[in-house]
């Protein structure tokens, strides 16, 4: 446990239901639970596109295979899910507290909860995401909202990672009034962490442009091949992380056309934050995968990443991500998403300006990006001290 970690008045028995066991911030949750001395157990699924050979290093029940985008098959993998929490009822009767991740895992750890009898755990609902699915008017985005209000009833907290989510979505159109809090998608509390670096150089070479981390995004892979066209060899797009080529089935072309576009492979979380950052002047932070409802009000971690590292990010102006970037001076912002905004934008910048932007957040402290124990510890203690009600 990390000096900086409150002190704790009891450890918990906490049960967390997740989307997929490899998932980045996924494994920092739990971790960061674990380093407050939480006796952590995690019921999860497994996707392959994600991190294959991670393997969880706290105790972890495999459920099942899912799939991105197969709604058949999630639909039977959680009744499926479901059918098997009946082996864990004594280990789930004992929990203090259980945390669901998505709306997916929300639904297994309410009827696991049921079936247990353990009708007065609190369980915690941490929403990263509003998926697509749920924004629609057609009947099955209907039914999925039905699903999340009847759920949303029986849960003691929502989590969110964006005050946008409660702002556009939870509030005005599932009606949720419950208690709220806000844990940001910055870096997690019980990581170590590579070192920070303390100095951003003023280089002499072309502008490198990053795109770091969940690389999924159709529109933003366009608009920086399109500033590759508009620009080329005055500027250098690195990409780092894990591509989802269900959803950019022309990744590779549309890199390998383009010289001044490199991918760069995956990377460790955190081991690698301070290489692949340094290795990126400014970093593309917008994520445009979902624009209209998501997108427009998530608050995306590379954000927080990039500023730990000195790295100035860049996103829409009418987007949280766009004015939180605005509102705490960690970049700049375009008024629309295309390459030649961005191009227009890049113009203005001289390699002086963009290396004091850096210096500037390096100069902020830590604590400005990374999550703190006790944002974490405060909701354990004041969920696992309440005495709940069951359900009705």
């Amino acid at each position: 446990m990390r000096s900086d970690s409150p002190t704790l008045q009891a450890p918990k028995r906490i049960e967390v239901f997740g989307f997929d066991v490899a998932e980045i911030s996924q494994i920092r949750r739990i971790r960061a639970l674990a380093a407050l001395g939480h006796q952590v157990h995690s019921f999860t699924m497994r996707r392959e596109n994600m991190n294959k050979a991670f393997e969880p290093d706290w105790p972890n029940t495999h459920l099942f295979m899912t799939e991105n985008e197969n709604l058949k098959k999630r639909v039977a993998v959680v009744a499926k899910s479901i059918w098997k929490m009946r082996r864990y009822r004594k280990s789930l009767a004992t929990a203090d507290m259980i945390i669901a991740r998505n709306l997916d895992m929300l639904a297994i750890a309410c009827a696991a909860r049921v079936i247990s009898g353990a009708a007065r755990t609190p369980i915690v609902y941490e929403c990263l995401d509003i998926n697509g699915a749920l924004c629609r008017n057609d009947l099955k985005s209907r039914l999925m909202r039905a699903a999340e209000r009847f759920l949303l009833r029986h849960v003691q907290l929502l989590v969110v990672s964006s005050p946008g989510f409660v702002r556009e979505y939870f509030a005005p159109i599932q009606k949720y009034v419950g208690p709220t809090a806000l844990w940001e998608n910055k870096l997690a509390a019980g990581c170590h962490l590579p070192a920070r670096p303390t100095q951003r150089p003023l280089v002499d070479r072309p502008l490198r442009i990053g795109w770091v981390g969940t690389i999924r995004c159709a529109p933003s892979l366009h608009i920086l091949a399109d500033l590759a066209d508009r620009l080329g060899p005055k500027v250098e797009i690195r990409i780092h992380g894990v591509v989802h080529r269900h959803a950019l089935p022309d990744f590779d072309d549309v890199v390998a056309a383009r010289p001044s576009m490199t991918f760069r492979g995956g990377y460790a979380y955190p081991d690698d934050l301070t290489r692949v950052y340094e290795d990126c002047d400014i970093v593309w932070a917008q994520d445009l995968w979902q624009r209209g409802n998501n997108s427009d009000w998530l608050l995306p971690n590379r954000i927080y990443e990039a500023s730990w590292a000195g790295c100035p990010s860049i996103a829409l102006a009418d987007t949280e991500t766009g004015r939180r970037i605005e509102a705490d001076d960690l970049g700049w912002v375009i008024p629309s998403g295309d390459g030649r905004a961005l191009a227009e934008l890049l113009s203005t910048l001289s390699p002086s300006a963009i290396q004091a932007k850096g210096q500037a957040l390096l100069d902020r402290p830590e604590t400005d990006f990374v999550q703190s124990y006790e944002e974490i510890e405060t909701v354990v203690r004041q969920l696992c001290s309440q005495k709940k009600g069951s359900i009705s």
